[in-house]
């Protein structure tokens, strides 16, 4: 009966083993592997496929009227297998209304004075066919359109739109525009500005998560020609190439743009003084500022007649020698974003060859002085205060966690409004990593990304801690622990456990299947483990399915026939490295690092042999940046040491 009773209590725990080595799979995931969309080994599947369109954008700014109309003619792709017999339209704007639903206090806050009536659909038509705009009947920022006509397979539709919404006003220092809207009466963020088609894909069918101010960014990957009518003295910086510098620009100034593309020392194209004279753009009436993005998720522009202009390049791809141009825009006032352009030159060049080591893949990026904190393709509205040049310190944190970006959401086309942790956690690491390199000892310990990291360690958090798998429809804590915290201990985890190197051929390997795609988290899971040649499902069931937190503890001290017996207990769960730093009775000290690999076949407690001959008189886990909840019982002191028979 003992032997019997035995065998069933080792298959029980060979059970559970086993069961910690496969990864919880919803049914609509588990449904795209079955299609053969998705492959188990991370790739995309032999039957992958999604959805894209054309968007000619026209757009009217004539400030100080605060009116924005647009018109757009849209051509939507089904690349799908399936019929589809309704397309969903994005109206983010459609936030400001007094009735949408917003996420409190998180990253979209409104002001009552920043409430209005939404995008407002003047007319549609379809394939030609004028249609009415339905009522709002499920959500404001979305809307269900009947199609007149099923949408085969590998068909497309045409719509044309026409639009006009009221721009959210800058309300003074405190309170200016957010992701998009005024910074002052003469400066635009424009960004979520045009109705769009949402995404239909292969695990959900089409998106319609309403939008309400936490979560950010799901698009097709598609082509824009984006046309700009502004007064003159309107300078337009947007996603995408410019293709009519002469047409828009005094001659001198489209010299001045065309040099920077090639140098690399920033060029100051429009500097107080010049803006002062009124004569940098060409003096029309109205100048149509004309961009162009070839497959790209969004896009957005800034404009301002009274900002700085600074442009450079950077070399991104060492073996072709291909540039990418570094603008940005800044009041004369900011003295810290005068270093914005150089900064950007050092991040995105360090991002090109070191982490995540892929070449910049646009051709341009704009840092703009908007306050905001936001990324957007080829742009970013910095949200960095910085009224002296002492303040470049935090633009540059900022601009290093916003340029990161790039690669995630915008290159590899993850779900961030499901799935925030697939982009803000590795905007964090780069950033991080990129900090490390600095002389400034302040932008060294990484700035407000320690902020993250200690929130999630909060009494007043710890029932909100949920698994980051959950969709992201949390509360505006846990969310900013599972998007930004967590995701960045475990991404730099991962790093301590595999090595730089294979670290990095595993990311790499991953950007270079789902570029231009929309990988989930289980292509992610997948894809490092076939690309490793590890199974490290235990590790991703530690950080991302799991209740846990960064918690360890000392257990008992034993002295051995050859040193000492160091037990460590992982209180909160998570599959941390850490060293063990001890203090021997000579006065001399050591440090042993442990990987998270130790938490692999034993999650709940390590047994780490010190051997030496000398006595232990204290000893203390440090975590680094993986922060411990209960740090009271982290050191063990030798007057409490006990002798091993």
């Amino acid at each position: 009966m003992r032997r019997i009773s035995f065998l069933l209590l080792a298959a029980f725990f060979i059970s559970l083993h086993l069961q910690s080595q496969t990864l919880y799979q919803p049914r609509n995931v588990k449904t795209a592997f079955e299609n053969g969309t998705r492959a188990m080994n991370g790739k995309p599947g032999p039957h992958y496929w999604q959805n894209r369109s054309n968007y000619d954008i026209d757009l009217t700014l004539s400030p100080p009227n605060t009116t924005i109309k647009g018109y757009e003619e849209i051509t939507y792709f089904n690349d799908s297998p399936d019929t589809l017999n309704t397309v969903i339209f994005r109206l983010t704007m459609n936030y400001h209304k007094p009735e949408a639903g917003r996420a409190a206090g998180l990253f979209f806050n409104l002001d009552p004075l920043q409430l209005n009536s939404g995008i407002y659909i003047d007319h549609l038509k379809m394939n030609g066919e004028e249609m009415n705009w339905p009522e709002a009947t499920d959500d404001y920022t979305w809307q269900n359109i009947p199609l007149k006509e099923p949408l085969l397979p590998g068909d497309s539709v045409h719509f044309s739109v026409e639009w006009h919404y009221d721009i959210a006003p800058a309300l003074g220092a405190s309170q200016r525009a957010n992701r998009e809207g005024m910074i002052d009466p003469t400066t635009w963020c424009v960004a979520y500005f045009y109705p769009r088609v949402a995404v239909y894909d292969d695990y959900n069918g089409w998106d319609r998560l309403p939008f309400t101010g936490a979560q950010e960014f799901y698009n097709d990957f598609s082509n824009y020609t984006l046309k700009v009518h502004v007064p003159k003295n309107f300078i337009v910086w947007a996603t995408g190439t410019l293709q009519n510098p002469d047409e828009v620009l005094q001659p001198h100034y489209a010299q001045l743009l065309k040099k920077s593309m090639t140098s690399d020392v920033v060029i100051h194209i429009a500097t107080p003084v010049d803006l002062e004279q009124k004569n940098i753009t060409r003096q029309n009436a109205c100048n149509t500022w004309i961009w162009k993005a070839g497959n790209v998720t969004e896009v957005a522009l800034f404009i301002s007649n009274h900002d700085n202009w600074d442009a450079a390049s950077v070399v991104v791809d060492s073996a072709t020698g291909r540039r990418a141009s570094v603008q940005s825009a800044y009041d004369k006032a900011s003295g810290g974003f005068h270093q914005a352009a150089a900064i950007g030159q050092k991040t995105i060049g360090w991002y090109s060859r070191n982490f995540p080591g892929v070449p910049y893949p646009y051709p341009k990026m704009t840092v703009v002085e908007g306050f905001a904190g936001m990324e957007y393709p080829m742009m970013v509205n910095d949200g960095a205060t910085a009224t002296s040049a002492s303040d470049s310190d935090n633009v540059k944190g900022e601009e290093h966690h916003e340029i990161a970006h790039t690669y995630f959401p915008f290159y590899t086309g993850i779900n961030e409004s499901r799935y925030a942790f697939m982009d803000e956690g590795w905007a964090n690491v780069f950033g991080y990593l990129v900090d490390l390199t600095e002389a400034n000892p302040t932008v060294r310990k990484g700035g407000w990304t320690y902020s993250h990291l200690a929130a999630v360690t909060r009494d007043s958090e710890q029932e909100m801690q949920v698994p980051m798998i959950e969709v992201n429809l949390q509360t505006s804590l846990a969310y900013a622990g599972n998007a930004y915290a967590k995701p960045m201990w475990a991404y730099l985890a991962l790093k301590d456990l595999l090595g730089d190197q294979l670290f990095r051929k595993c990311l790499q390997g991953y950007i270079a299947r789902w570029h231009g795609k929309h990988p989930i988290p289980w292509d992610f899971f997948n894809s490092f483990n076939d690309i490793s040649g590890k199974n490290l499902n235990w590790f991703w069931n530690s950080w991302f399915f799991s209740h846990g937190y960064d918690d360890l503890g000392v257990g008992n001290v034993e002295k051995t026939n050859t040193g000492y017996a160091v037990t460590i207990k992982n209180v909160g769960g998570f599959a941390i490295p850490f060293n063990v730093k001890i203090k021997y009775g000579d006065g001399s000290t050591n440090s042993i690092h442990q990987t998270p690999i130790v938490w692999k076949e034993h999650p709940g407690e390590t047994t780490i042999h010190i051997q030496t001959k000398k006595i232990i008189r204290s000893l203390i886990i440090d975590n680094g940046i993986w922060m411990d909840a209960n740090e009271k019982d982290n050191g063990w002191s030798g007057k409490n040491e006990t002798m091993k028979n």
